[in-house]
Protein backbone atom coordinates (compact mmCIF):
# COMPACT_ATOMS: atom_id res chain seq x y z
CA UNK A 1 0.00 0.00 0.00
CA UNK A 2 2.96 2.06 1.19
CA UNK A 3 4.29 1.60 -2.42
CA UNK A 4 1.21 2.22 -4.38
CA UNK A 5 1.22 5.72 -2.70
CA UNK A 6 4.64 6.45 -3.18
CA UNK A 7 4.45 5.83 -6.74
CA UNK A 8 1.50 7.76 -7.09
CA UNK A 9 2.84 10.51 -5.52
CA UNK A 10 6.26 10.18 -7.54
CA UNK A 11 3.79 9.95 -10.47
CA UNK A 12 1.91 13.21 -10.10
CA UNK A 13 5.07 15.72 -8.84
CA UNK A 14 6.28 14.48 -12.22
CA UNK A 15 3.79 15.58 -14.24
CA UNK A 16 3.79 18.69 -12.25
CA UNK A 17 7.55 19.32 -12.43
CA UNK A 18 7.21 18.86 -16.07
CA UNK A 19 4.36 21.56 -16.75
CA UNK A 20 6.37 24.06 -14.67
CA UNK A 21 9.92 23.39 -16.36
CA UNK A 22 10.96 25.66 -19.36
CA UNK A 23 9.72 24.87 -22.53
CA UNK A 24 10.94 25.76 -25.97
CA UNK A 25 9.21 28.68 -27.39
CA UNK A 26 8.31 30.21 -30.70
CA UNK A 27 8.58 33.68 -31.75
CA UNK A 28 5.36 34.93 -34.17
CA UNK A 29 3.91 38.47 -35.39
CA UNK A 30 0.39 39.32 -35.77
CA UNK A 31 0.62 42.68 -37.33
CA UNK A 32 1.82 44.83 -34.46
CA UNK A 33 1.10 41.80 -32.07
CA UNK A 34 4.78 40.12 -30.65
CA UNK A 35 3.46 36.75 -29.75
CA UNK A 36 5.30 34.19 -27.83
CA UNK A 37 4.06 30.56 -28.15
CA UNK A 38 5.03 28.19 -25.62
CA UNK A 39 5.61 24.76 -27.24
CA UNK A 40 4.19 21.98 -24.70
CA UNK A 41 5.05 18.20 -25.31
CA UNK A 42 1.42 17.97 -24.17
CA UNK A 43 -0.05 19.90 -27.53
CA UNK A 44 -0.55 17.61 -30.39
CA UNK A 45 -0.30 18.92 -33.79
CA UNK A 46 -3.70 20.14 -34.40
CA UNK A 47 -3.44 22.29 -31.27
CA UNK A 48 0.22 23.95 -32.48
CA UNK A 49 -1.52 24.55 -36.23
CA UNK A 50 -4.49 26.20 -34.21
CA UNK A 51 -2.09 28.21 -31.71
CA UNK A 52 0.32 29.13 -34.99
CA UNK A 53 -2.95 30.33 -36.97
CA UNK A 54 -4.02 32.51 -34.22
CA UNK A 55 -0.66 34.01 -33.15
CA UNK A 56 0.32 34.79 -36.53
CA UNK A 57 -2.83 36.68 -37.37
CA UNK A 58 -4.31 39.39 -36.31
CA UNK A 59 -8.03 38.91 -37.79
CA UNK A 60 -7.48 35.28 -35.43
CA UNK A 61 -6.22 37.25 -32.50
CA UNK A 62 -9.27 39.28 -32.56
CA UNK A 63 -11.68 36.91 -33.27
CA UNK A 64 -10.27 34.24 -30.68
CA UNK A 65 -9.61 36.55 -27.50
CA UNK A 66 -11.64 39.43 -28.44
CA UNK A 67 -9.50 42.28 -29.10
CA UNK A 68 -5.68 42.69 -29.81
CA UNK A 69 -5.19 46.02 -27.14
CA UNK A 70 -3.00 45.58 -24.26
CA UNK A 71 -1.71 42.03 -23.07
CA UNK A 72 -3.16 38.59 -23.88
CA UNK A 73 -2.60 35.10 -22.50
CA UNK A 74 -4.46 31.10 -23.26
CA UNK A 75 -3.91 28.84 -21.22
CA UNK A 76 -4.68 25.03 -20.81
CA UNK A 77 -4.39 22.30 -19.04
CA UNK A 78 -2.02 19.43 -19.96
CA UNK A 79 -4.14 17.38 -19.13
CA UNK A 80 -7.03 18.07 -21.26
CA UNK A 81 -5.24 20.50 -24.23
CA UNK A 82 -6.23 23.06 -26.19
CA UNK A 83 -8.40 21.17 -29.03
CA UNK A 84 -10.16 17.99 -29.52
CA UNK A 85 -12.44 16.79 -32.28
CA UNK A 86 -11.64 20.31 -33.45
CA UNK A 87 -13.32 22.32 -30.85
CA UNK A 88 -11.58 24.21 -27.83
CA UNK A 89 -12.27 22.41 -24.54
CA UNK A 90 -14.09 24.01 -22.11
CA UNK A 91 -11.16 24.80 -19.44
CA UNK A 92 -8.55 26.44 -22.28
CA UNK A 93 -8.99 30.34 -21.33
CA UNK A 94 -8.38 33.04 -23.59
CA UNK A 95 -7.95 36.10 -21.85
CA UNK A 96 -7.21 39.71 -23.77
CA UNK A 97 -6.77 43.81 -22.75
CA UNK A 98 -4.99 43.19 -20.17
CA UNK A 99 -1.98 45.99 -18.52
CA UNK A 100 0.54 43.87 -18.48
CA UNK A 101 2.18 40.69 -19.66
CA UNK A 102 1.76 39.25 -15.71
CA UNK A 103 -1.65 40.19 -15.05
CA UNK A 104 -2.50 38.32 -18.20
CA UNK A 105 -0.33 35.17 -17.36
CA UNK A 106 -1.81 35.06 -13.71
CA UNK A 107 -5.53 35.96 -14.66
CA UNK A 108 -5.37 33.16 -17.63
CA UNK A 109 -3.92 30.70 -15.40
CA UNK A 110 -6.43 31.30 -12.56
CA UNK A 111 -9.48 31.16 -14.84
CA UNK A 112 -8.12 27.72 -15.88
CA UNK A 113 -7.28 26.10 -12.72
CA UNK A 114 -10.60 27.06 -11.35
CA UNK A 115 -12.35 25.44 -14.79
CA UNK A 116 -9.87 22.35 -14.89
CA UNK A 117 -8.43 21.88 -11.89
CA UNK A 118 -4.49 23.17 -10.76
CA UNK A 119 -1.83 22.64 -13.19
CA UNK A 120 -2.82 24.93 -16.30
CA UNK A 121 -0.18 26.40 -18.24
CA UNK A 122 0.40 29.67 -20.25
CA UNK A 123 0.78 28.27 -23.80
CA UNK A 124 0.28 31.81 -26.27
CA UNK A 125 1.05 35.06 -24.97
CA UNK A 126 0.16 38.26 -26.91
CA UNK A 127 1.48 41.65 -26.67
CA UNK A 128 1.94 44.72 -28.35
CA UNK A 129 4.64 45.36 -30.21
CA UNK A 130 6.74 47.59 -29.08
Amino acid sequence: MRLALAATLSLFLAGVASAQEPVESEALSAGSIAVTLHLYPFLTAEELHALRQIGSHEEAMRTFLGGTDGFAAIAVSPDEGFFRSGMPVESAVALSQLPDAETARRNAIAACDEAAGNGCVVVLEAAPDS
